[in-house]
């Protein structure tokens, strides 16, 4: 047993293989240094008490605490990498004005000397390469070579390196960033809150003959990714892919031209991590906790990947929200509305402990509610008290009725206590669909 006190509250927690329980008593109260959230401004609110995983242990506090030389307002792109950049490890707050351009002046722009995308496609052409070879293994002035660089000079300049102890927060409705990849990796204690992000668009996707049978194109650039991190906290955002979704991409060798990579990603080893009234959508792959299933990875993210989502609205997705390994997830008050293309929310992975609660579900006519859950691996889940179309609906038994050959067990084997407000599921879709997303911060 281990007692921790998190903002003014004493957890003990006793954690032994992926059972967990937490008693929660006290009552709250902030450093002198942070101003309660109930009081302060959107740029020091802090996460309130058990709030979801990023409440555990030390809570998450971002950069409430930051002196006025470290609190910053940015315009550009630039800006706002400098912003990231200064005061070391220094509690900082970064405040987003409009929408900012993280896309560069055009991908012709970001092209290495000899990049040729016709030479790239007669090439690897299947009829030519073959269907059996990956490109790894093709030399720097080849056109794969050529591609890599001219992907790496793209990668330098839309990523942008999150410092731990730090806020950032766009200011009014309309703030956010186009084309940005947030890297929040190897670092403790951040806030994103009240942003727009418009999906990077991958100029130089990578030609994979061997991925299934086909083939395809596969690109880089989440809008947010949670490498190896701690405590944060994630609220108020939209994801979206904006102006270039799936259906204006091109195709080649008979598969999409994929020019988009995730939403969010939370993976190697990340940990305590909320997300809360935030807008998914228009999306494919949308979110990953955990990223493979290799004994490697394993050995980095089990008894990690502990994650909160909640009262986020998943609207008009294909795919993956989120898909889980390995992590302890709980998923409740949260709206899922199936679009065209529709084919599973939860992704029910490996070594997985999803708890999915008190969820509401719009599908459109000819999906059936057994299509909500997914199984890639052998794990168990617990999902009560979900609504589809209005009906209570027992998540695990239709599924297990309407999906040939995929039988899922009940049962997480934790129960979630990190919850603040849980609402009736039936409340949900007029709740979430009128407060999640950017412009809608209180």
């Amino acid at each position: 047993m281990r007692t921790q006190k998190c903002h003014g509250r004493v957890i003990a927690a006793l954690v032994g293989g992926t059972a967990l329980a937490l008693a929660v008593t006290g009552t709250a109260s902030a450093s002198p240094s942070v101003r309660p959230a109930h009081r302060a401004g959107p740029d020091r609110q802090v996460l309130p008490a058990r709030d979801g995983w990023a409440a555990y242990g030390t809570g998450t506090t971002g950069g409430a605490a930051a002196d006025a030389a470290h609190v910053y307002t940015v315009t550009t792109w630039e800006q706002f990498k400098a912003a990231l950049a200064d005061g070391g490890s220094a509690p900082r707050i970064v405040r987003v004005k409009g929408l900012i351009d993280a896309d560069g002046p055009d991908c012709a722009s970001f092209a290495a000397p000899g990049y040729d995308f016709d030479a790239y496609l007669r090439t690897y052409d299947p009829a030519v390469w073959g269907r059996t070879r990956t490109l790894d293994a093709e030399p720097d002035d080849s056109p794969e070579g050529l591609r890599r660089a001219s992907a790496a000079h793209q990668d330098a300049f839309v990523k942008a390196a999150v410092p731990a102890n730090t806020t950032i927060v766009g200011i009014g409705r309309d703030a956010g960033f186009k084309g940005a990849s947030l890297q929040i990796q190897g670092v403790d204690n951040v806030i994103v809150r009240n942003l727009t992000f418009e999906s990077p668009l991958d100029c130089f996707p990578q030609w994979d003959p061997t991925d299934t049978a086909d083939g395809n194109w596969n690109s880089e650039y989440d809008s947010a990714v949670v490498h190896g991190s701690t405590h944060v906290w994630m609220d108020h955002n939209t994801f979206t892919d904006g102006e270039h979704p799936d259906s204006t991409l091109p195709s080649y060798y008979g598969r999409i031209y994929q020019q988009h990579d995730g939403e969010l990603d939370i993976v190697k080893g990340a940990d305590l991590v909320t997300a809360s009234w935030n807008v998914f959508e228009d999306h494919d792959k949308t979110i990953l906790v955990g990223n493979s299933d290799s004994a490697a990875t394993a050995a980095v993210d089990r008894g990690h990947l502990k994650v909160t989502f909640h009262h986020n609205l998943f609207r008009n997705l294909v795919e993956r929200a989120p898909r889980v390994r390995f992590g302890q997830v709980d998923s409740y008050d949260n709206h899922f509305v199936a679009g065209e293309g529709y084919s599973y929310s939860y992704g029910i992975g490996m070594e997985s402990q999803l708890v999915a609660e008190h969820n509401a579900f719009t599908l459109p006519a000819g999906v059936k509610a057994g299509a909500v859950l997914k199984k890639w691996k052998e794990a168990p889940v617990t999902a009560g008290d979900n609504y589809v179309n209005g009906e209570p609906t027992d998540l695990v038994a239709v599924h297990n009725a309407q999906v040939p050959g995929e039988i899922l067990r009940s049962g997480a084997g934790w129960t979630p206590v990190l919850r603040t407000r849980v609402d009736r599921p039936q409340a949900v879709p007029g709740i979430v669909d009128h407060r999640a997303g950017a412009g809608h911060l209180r």
